[in-house]
């Protein structure tokens, strides 16, 4: 399917912004935490979890060193024909052992299962807030951001925020209490080896912090320079038609190779210093690892610990440095959970559309609409931006049941009035008007359920073209739906498909034009029998005959509303009850077409013009 079903059009956005410094580390983690108070029970259990099967597991090396001693004794004893090897008292020993690490294992699922239920609940709560927000959020956020900068941060960053919450949390908390444990048992078998193995680790940590501190902007960069190559990504795939059409593939893979490249940076150089800590930290500790040794031996010979013990400070000695490592790897991710977030957190932070007031007025009672459709645009001014006005006191009155067309040059500011009567926009000034009620003094919702939009592009979901007509009103019947469809001219067109109503529009029905996927969308629109119509355009992608057809339908369903019709043709708005002829925001000429072409003035100018063209 093309572009116009289901996919937005784009805005070039912000997708070749510069990257933002990094957010603070610790405030972003204490909003981390308040996600975390829901499910604290569920977290301080895998927590506990965790750290019992750590502190099982700890005891294995020393537990193996038993059985190496009494190996070692029982070996000796025979040799001196004192005695033997006591295989009951070992075979006791190894089966404690297997026990002690199956129990640790068991921990270890419980901690793993809960941990991976609190950071995916979490992705869930972030996904679903977010799902709000974007419905809350202004127009001019869209206006502002591409859509696959957005979408990254709906993807991208909320996996990368799971998965390292999922991983990172309860990992550094078990690696903590290895520490703790492995030091304790190195303190049980011997103070001075303990003593020479913790002389590293004050240079382990120095390492460790040098790396964390220039990694934590590089994460952040990244995961900036990956919003914007799925922006551009989805850009240039969703317009690859316009791309091809005017030759733009080397631009567009010159941007892609620019902003691939700003990614490529950040990225290695994020994973090059955080895969650096591993080796670093592994180098610094076997040094305490040698050294360990060495004086394991002289200890042993000197009968101050017994050669099982040797082995079991050994295997500590060992293990002593891979939590740290493990920590440090541990830091690292949280950094990049701190990347992550901190972009979710910027979006949920957006300002949001002004709120509907506490007491909002009906528009419907029963079934029976309250509304007659009568419009008032009192000295309205707005511009997208606060530097740059548009409309400029713009003031109309429209009377219920006219059909009123607005003209004008591209950029005159005929979409931006019909966009401020359906509140997509807040005024700079003035007042907007329905039946002599204030646009604001009803909800959004309702008002929006008085008007029926019909825009150049032609908006279609995937589903079947039932369901697509059927969006313009949720609980209209069957026979309601090919009545509009037949109100709008595509009644025929539809049931020569081979599946009716019901086909399928996906990605494989290429076979529908684009005149005929704007029929569907007129047709949705009737559906939903506003009170106020909006037709931006609505003819400008089909045939002349098609037109012909779709100007006999509207003529009948706009009967008894009032209708708004931002028309580019403008031998399909002759019949109009009044024509608003504006140019660079202001109101220049008013009237009808017999009216105004006797005026001579810009608007026969503008009729006469595209008649020369033809």
């Amino acid at each position: 399917m093309s572009n116009e079903t289901r996919k937005p059009r784009q805005h070039m956005g912000n997708r070749g912004r510069s990257v933002e410094k990094a957010k603070d580390f610790k405030g972003t983690m204490k909003k981390l935490i308040k996600y975390l108070a829901p499910y604290k029970f569920t977290f301080i259990f895998g927590l506990i979890a965790a750290v019992f099967s750590v502190a099982i597991s700890v005891i294995g090396p020393k537990i193996v060193g038993n059985i190496i001693t009494e190996v070692a004794e029982g070996f000796m004893a025979k040799v001196m024909q004192t005695g033997g090897i006591d295989f009951e008292k070992i075979f006791q020993t190894v089966m404690i052992l297997l026990a002690v690490y199956a129990l640790s294992m068991a921990f270890e699922y419980i901690q793993g299962f809960l941990m991976s239920g609190v950071s995916n609940k979490m992705g869930y709560q972030f996904r679903k807030e977010m799902n709000i927000k974007i419905d809350n959020l202004p127009l001019s956020y869209f206006d502002r951001n591409s859509h696959g900068d957005i979408i990254s941060r709906f993807t991208n960053d909320v996996d990368t925020l799971v998965q390292s919450l999922n991983q990172s949390l309860s990992t550094l908390v078990s690696n903590v209490v290895k520490v703790i444990g492995f030091l304790v048992m190195m303190l049980m078998i011997s103070w001075k080896m303990t003593l020479l193995a913790l002389i590293v680790i004050p240079l382990s940590i120095v390492t460790v912090a040098f790396v964390v501190k220039r990694s934590q902007n590089y994460f952040k960069q990244q995961q900036d320079s990956l919003g914007v190559v799925n922006g551009h990504i989805e850009e240039m795939y969703s317009a690859h038609v316009v791309v091809k059409a005017f030759n733009g593939e080397e631009n567009s893979i010159d941007d892609f190779n620019r902003y691939n490249q700003d990614l490529y940076n950040s990225a290695w150089k994020s994973q090059f210093l955080s895969g650096l800590m591993m080796p670093l930290t592994t180098f610094i500790g076997n040094l305490g690892y040698v050294g360990v040794c060495i004086l394991g031996g002289a200890l042993a010979i000197s009968g101050e610990i017994a050669v099982g013990d040797i082995q079991s400070f050994i295997t500590y000695t060992r293990n002593f440095t891979q939590p740290i490592n493990q920590i440090s790897q541990s830091m690292n991710m949280l950094q990049s959970t701190a990347a992550a977030a901190e972009r979710v957190f910027e979006f949920l932070n957006e300002p949001e559309e002004i709120k509907d007031i506490k007491e909002t007025i009906p528009v419907r009672y029963g079934l029976q609409s309250l509304i007659k459709g009568q419009v008032t645009f009192e000295n309205v001014n707005f511009g997208y931006t606060t530097e740059k006005t548009i409309i400029h006191n713009f003031s109309m009155y429209i009377k219920p049941g006219q059909t009123v067309a607005i003209v004008g040059p591209t950029g005159a500011g005929k979409t931006t009035i019909v966009k401020l009567l359906m509140r997509f926009y807040e005024l700079n000034s003035g007042r907007i008007y329905i039946d002599g009620h204030d646009i604001t003094t009803f909800s959004r919702s309702d008002l929006r359920s008085m008007v029926g939009m019909v825009l150049q592009d032609a908006w279609l979901f995937e589903g079947s073209i039932m369901d697509n007509l059927r969006f313009g009103k949720l609980d209209a019947s069957d026979e309601d739906v090919v009545k509009a469809a037949k109100a709008a001219h595509v009644d025929h067109f539809i049931r020569t498909l081979d599946h009716g109503y019901q086909t399928e529009l996906n990605d494989e029905s290429s076979n529908i034009s684009q005149g005929q996927r704007q029929l569907l969308t007129i047709a949705r629109a009737f559906l939903a029998d506003p009170k106020i119509l909006i037709l931006d355009e609505a003819t400008s992608s089909v045939d002349t005959r098609t037109e012909v057809l779709i100007q006999k339908g509207m003529d009948e369903l706009m009967e008894g509303r009032t209708s708004f019709v931002i028309a580019h043709r403008l031998s399909t708005i002759r019949n109009a009850d009044a024509i608003i002829v504006m140019n660079h925001g202001d109101i220049i000429e008013v009237g009808n077409h017999d009216e105004l072409m006797a005026r001579n003035g810009f608007y026969t100018k503008l009729y006469n013009s595209q008649f020369e063209e033809d």
